[in-house]
């Protein structure tokens, strides 16, 4: 099927760039980094405040740029939220875009847009490298993971690709480069199964005396890499195998090698981090450095990666005409599967900042995360707080690069590139949320739809957010979300419900 990006209309008016040569205006063109964090959440970085751990790199990034007190990602959990950065599409749309197994066949499909296809279409080289967890091959439990994976990456606007199969704690527990498994020995093929354990294969729950990284809290108590077991069963491919510790340094070592091979060139390169993601295992550099145990020490290895990336601009002159975006797939959580001591080590430091809930959560904590841009002498420095959302980065760079796309195409992204410069703070009417139930929020309004889903996960230890009853907050002074006014407000709930689910119904 066609592709949905018709083509471009000129890049020259939407990056202010003489009209005159073509090759002069693609040379000016910026480069676009996007940084995505894993399960960062609001009050994880220093910039946002936090005085429990230290991450000056990030604080770097963000004072050279603007950095936002009201963004949203689109879904509490990782696949949707990629989903929508990606297409400009809420993933509640579609019923597929759920937190997807290893082996989920790829859910955004090769006749979709996606932003990947925008940069590519206006000329520039483009590279996804690190967490993935959108899918390979046409169909679940079907790919060929000993040979060509496909579709892949390359069908979707991705000139390269390095990326984990799916996500740490889920196996095949390997890197693909270019749709193919690296370091794989043809003689010890790959097989994966969701359904049933093989024959002979240790899993955690057999074997726990195999265990000797790290043991589950809860789950994640099937096939063991490494001494971690994870979610779903593995045979095979042992060479292949990543080492977790070392996951990092080689996505990292991946993304700045991309920038250097394209540095006379433009390039979107999106850098998807896994560290502070479940099983959490930060490279020796980094152990015991933060005080709060593998997780706090993650976090200074992702904001190891994100200095590599800027010495590697700064070395090669690109600074100043690069765009980079940091920002995390949702919210935080601490015990997400493994005893690693996250909460008992916790001490002062409160991951989901001044909010409520976290990951997995309809609460604010589960979708209010950071996001910073930094574009020296193009962005206005300082905070901005514009109500905005991961899913309009489509429509937004698609105007920047003057992009002509389809009108099927990214139908819930609107172009908010002054709201990014910094050249007002005019951002969305409202923003939609997911997380089992759906939320809409104006910036000083909030509104939770009735659901019959539990309000609370034990194993998380993360309040839900879900209520029989319909939730309304005035989450501009109530932030943790604690006084709910539906009953003093019904006009207000109706209103924004009205919103909501005329929303459910656009196509």
């Amino acid at each position: 099927m066609k592709k949905r990006v018709l083509g471009m209309l000129g890049v020259g008016t939407a990056l202010a760039l003489p009209s005159t040569e073509a090759a002069a205006q693609t040379s000016q063109r910026p480069n676009v980094i996007f940084i995505l964090a894993d399960d960062v959440g609001y009050g994880d970085l220093s910039c946002y405040g936090e005085k429990t751990v230290k991450t000056p790199n990030v604080e770097a990034l963000a004072s050279r740029g603007i950095r936002f007190t009201d963004a949203h990602a689109v879904a509490a959990t990782s696949t949707p939220s990629r989903y929508s950065i990606l297409t400009g599409e809420y993933a509640w749309r579609r019923p597929d875009t759920g937190v997807a197994p290893g082996d989920a066949g790829m859910i955004i499909k090769p006749e979709q847009a996606t932003l990947a296809d925008i940069f590519k279409n206006a000329g520039y080289k483009t590279a996804a490298v690190g967490k993935w967890h959108l899918g390979l091959g046409n169909e679940t439990g079907k790919q060929d993971w000993n040979n060509l994976i496909t579709p892949g990456l390359a069908d979707i606007g991705f000139d390269y690709s390095y990326i984990m199969a799916a996500t740490g704690d889920r196996v095949p527990c390997v890197f693909v480069e270019n749709q193919r498994v690296v370091n794989l020995d043809p003689n010890d093929p790959i097989q994966v199964s969701y359904s049933a354990p093989f024959a002979g294969e240790p899993t955690g729950k057999t074997h726990p005396e195999l265990l000797t990284v790290q043991r589950p809290s809860h789950g994640h108590d099937q096939a063991v890499v490494n001494g971690i077991s994870r979610i779903g069963y593995m045979k095979g491919g042992r060479s292949a195998l990543w080492n977790d510790q070392y996951i990092a340094d080689s996505i990292t070592a991946k993304a700045v090698k991309f920038i250097e091979e394209n540095s006379n060139h433009p390039f979107f390169l999106y850098f998807a981090t896994n560290d502070i993601h479940v099983p959490r295992v930060p490279h020796p550099r980094f152990v015991g450095k933060s005080g709060m145990g593998p997780r706090g020490d993650a976090i200074l290895e992702f904001d190891w990666s994100v200095g590599e990336l800027m010495k590697t601009l700064d070395k090669l002159g690109l600074t100043e005409n690069t765009i980079v975006v940091l920002t995390s797939d949702n919210g935080p959580v601490v015990d997400d599967g493994y005893q690693d001591q996250a909460v008992e080590l916790l001490g002062k430091h409160r991951p989901w900042g001044p909010f409520r809930g976290g990951k997995y959560s309809n609460f604010e904590a589960g979708t209010r995360i950071p996001f910073l841009i930094s574009w020296p002498d193009k962005v206005k420095k300082g905070v901005s707080n514009a109500l905005i959302s991961q899913v309009d980065l489509f429509a937004s760079f698609a105007n920047l690069l003057d992009a002509k796309v389809d009108g099927n195409a990214a139908p819930d992204s609107k172009n908010l590139l002054p709201v990014l410069l910094g050249k007002n703070e005019n951002g969305r009417e409202y923003v939609i949320e997911q997380a089992g139930a759906l939320s809409i929020t104006t910036g000083e309004w909030k509104y939770i739809e009735p659901s019959n889903r539990n309000t609370y996960d034990k194993y998380t230890n993360t309040e839900l957010g879900n209520s029989k009853e319909p939730q309304l907050y005035k989450i501009k002074k109530d932030r943790a979300e604690k006084t709910n006014l539906a009953a003093q407000h019904p006009d207000k709930v109706e209103t924004l419900g009205k919103l909501l689910n005329a929303e459910k119904v656009k196509r």
